[in-house]
């Protein structure tokens, strides 16, 4: 029998985040592990009236990938990737991996050709969101997930659904109210000019001066619960440490440590995964 707080979540994704309406032409990705969700999300958007479609890509093609490619198939964008990233104004992504470090073994420079590749289509990405399109990013728990978090698959399941609020007698209503209580954060910011961040390790200064905060409250991302702003690009000054690993594809960069110049990294500094700092940085 399945949870019913899957169906819940489904309910959510389709009606909160996405806001789904009939005849709109919707895309869901994923892998084949979230596929309990995907039947009950696909069931709810057929039933708000919208074209829903679903693309699975299977374990390991993207290890594969970045292992055999050529240099040209690195840069290539197909066009399937064009059609998911320009044609669907409405899509939701479903992160279910089997295995979270399955890039480990990839050298960081082919994932950052394809990633400068792809920029443009980020760009466009971007640019409909910014337009009021429908983009959405969730997770289904899976053991991979569990075990990063070290937890149980049953007790990292009860947390992932806690945090998505599913608990709640009318999750819609809950998520309508973290975005009022949010929001009134981000009245307040918007009256800012100049932040300081300062911690151990860590003294920033930055403007915002005539920068939008947004109100990050589950429609993009799900679940959210979190207030932003990007910065005036060469205000920022000082350094930064982060004591919390970065991950990317898989891979962590251990104590990052980056000093700024006028908006520039100057200096860039990892106890461990400094190849893949430098990378990212490059891109």
């Amino acid at each position: 029998m399945i949870d019913p707080r899957i169906r819940k979540l489904a309910e959510v994704l389709v009606h909160y985040s996405l806001g789904l309406e009939p005849g709109d032409h919707f895309l869901i990705r994923t892998g084949d592990l979230a596929a309990p969700l995907v039947r009950e999300v696909y069931r709810a958007a057929l039933r708000a009236g919208a074209h829903p479609q679903v693309l699975i890509e299977l374990e390991g093609l993207s290890e594969i990938f970045f292992k055999e490619a050529s240099e040209e198939q690195l840069r290539t964008i197909t066009p399937l990737q064009r059609v998911a990233y320009e044609e669907y104004a409405n899509s939701l992504v479903i992160q279910a991996p089997y295995n979270v470090k399955g890039l480990s073994g990839v050298d960081p420079r082919r994932t950052a050709i394809a990633q400068e590749a792809r920029r443009e289509l980020s760009a466009k990405l971007m640019e409909r969101i910014g337009r009021g399109g429908k983009y959405c990013v969730t997770l289904f728990p899976t053991h991979a997930l569990a075990q990063e978090a070290g937890m149980s698959l049953a007790d990292y399941t009860e947390f992932v659904f806690a945090a998505c609020l599913l608990n709640e007698d009318d999750p819609v209503a809950a998520w309508r109210e973290v975005s009022r209580r949010q929001q009134r954060i981000v009245d307040f910011l918007g009256r800012a000019r100049e932040l300081r961040v300062v911690g151990e390790d860590t003294d920033l200064i930055l403007s915002v001066a005539g920068r939008r905060w947004i109100n990050a409250d589950g429609h993009v991302n799900f679940p959210d619960g979190e207030v932003f702003t990007g910065p005036v690009e060469d205000s920022v000054n000082g350094h930064i440490r982060f004591s919390f690993p970065g991950i990317f594809q898989g891979r962590e960069i251990e104590d990052i440590r980056l000093r700024f110049e006028n908006g520039r990294v100057v200096a860039a500094e990892a106890a461990r995964g400094q190849d893949l700092l430098e990378a990212l940085l490059g891109t």
